[in-house]
């Protein structure tokens, strides 16, 4: 599928036809799905060459059309090129879980590699990205998309509703509703905005994954519980490092193109006015912080998932030595016990009190007085107290 938009000043366009030239005061957008990019190619290197003024690059038509490539910015005389890997949505990741146990299920003997590889929450399985590829020209922007993209969706069906409504717009007021919708003034504005939604969707996960860990934070601590699912604690601590690497490659990307914009702040003054330029600066910057926000909260999640795992064996640990030292203590009582037994279990005639008529009960009685007194004694110094739960 591919999808042609021209905007104006305050209005857009939907169109059918790629066109020859952009318009003077607006710029083109077009959105191709990866699927189908390599069929429209030609027709988007001659849109290229007549609208950005020169075609792609074959390295960076490899780099748009591939489903793998990492978070990238490169850039030519004529335009920038952006690879920016967004988080699949929920309805993706079962769409990925039922393929794979399709897969499965035709080849049975890789059914524990799946088990091994899949063992976890379902949060952390939206762990996973897809590549949006964007050739942002000066009047042309060209955006790669998956199939069922759910940002290039939500910004289609946006910009598709603003112009329906500017189709029946017939007063001042209408055109004034419409003007407040606050239309993308340039290429690179429009990339902004559709990688801050993206950049967004990594928030919006942060919730999920410290609401799991959570959960799993308080089954670690409480010394009643017996926490068995070390796997999928294991699998969602590399899960968060993978995400801490995407969120590198995205936030170095970004970076790039924020200094590249900088450094030719001068010309791109000339191309537009002063306020634009500051607009997408500003905007650049937020995408920026926006994701070193995420690298943050990303990093405390996985300092969360280590400090748990080291307070919950250290709590094991504690809770060993307060057994340990119950039965040592134990032993202690009853060493004295075992000795005076000890005696009386040797073969002497004249031993004292071994023929007395009440030696059994005093020596009972003396037992007794000492596992008392030593059990008092180990009771205040804490030895045999029940430690706090």
């Amino acid at each position: 599928m591919m999808q042609i938009v021209t905007f104006t000043q305050g209005s857009l366009q939907f169109v059918d036809l790629l066109p020859s030239s952009a318009p003077a005061d607006g710029f083109v957008w077009v959105f191709v799905d990866r699927d189908d990019f390599s069929s429209h190619l030609p027709a988007l290197q001659t849109l290229a060459q007549q609208v950005g003024g020169s075609a792609l690059l074959d390295l960076h038509c490899q780099d748009l059309g591939s489903a793998t490539h990492p978070s990238h910015y490169d850039y030519t005389s004529v335009y920038d090129l952006v690879i920016f890997r967004r988080l699949i949505t929920a309805s993706e990741a079962d769409k990925d879980t039922a393929s794979e146990l399709q897969t499965v299920h035709q080849e049975k003997t890789k059914y524990s590699l799946l088990r091994k590889r899949k063992v976890g929450p379902p949060v952390f399985r939206r762990v996973n990205t897809r590549a949006v590829g964007f050739a942002q020209f000066d009047k042309l922007l060209i955006s790669v998309h998956p199939t069922g993209c759910y940002t290039a969706k939500t910004f289609v069906e946006r910009y598709l509703a603003d112009a329906v409504q500017q189709e029946h717009a017939t007063n001042a007021i209408a055109i004034a509703l419409l003007a407040r919708s606050r239309l993308p003034v340039s290429p690179a504005d429009l990339m902004l905005r559709m990688i801050n939604m993206m950049v967004d969707s990594y928030l919006d996960l942060r919730k999920d994954l410290t609401a799991q860990l959570d959960h799993w934070q308080q089954e670690l601590l409480n010394p009643r519980s017996h926490f068995t699912n070390w796997s999928a604690l294991m699998t969602a601590r590399n899960e968060l490092h993978v995400l801490e690497d995407l969120c590198e490659e995205q936030h170095d990307a970004m970076q790039e193109w924020l200094d590249t914009m900088r450094e030719q702040s001068a010309t791109l003054i000339k191309l537009t006015s002063q306020a634009e330029h500051d607009g997408l600066v500003a905007r650049a910057r937020d995408v920026v912080e926006h994701i070193e926000r995420v690298v943050h909260h990303v990093r405390r999640l996985e300092h969360t998932a280590e400090s748990a795992i080291q307070i919950h064996f250290g709590a094991q640990s504690n809770r060993t030595n307060d057994i340990m030292r119950t039965l040592t203590a134990l032993t202690a009582i009853f060493l004295p016990l075992n000795l005076i037994t000890g005696f009386f279990g040797m073969n002497f005639d004249t031993f004292p009190m071994i023929r007395h008529p009440n030696g059994l009960w005093w020596t009972l009685a003396f037992m007794v007085f000492i596992a008392i007194v030593l059990g008092i004694v180990f009771w205040r110094k804490r030895y045999i107290a029940r430690t706090g739960r």
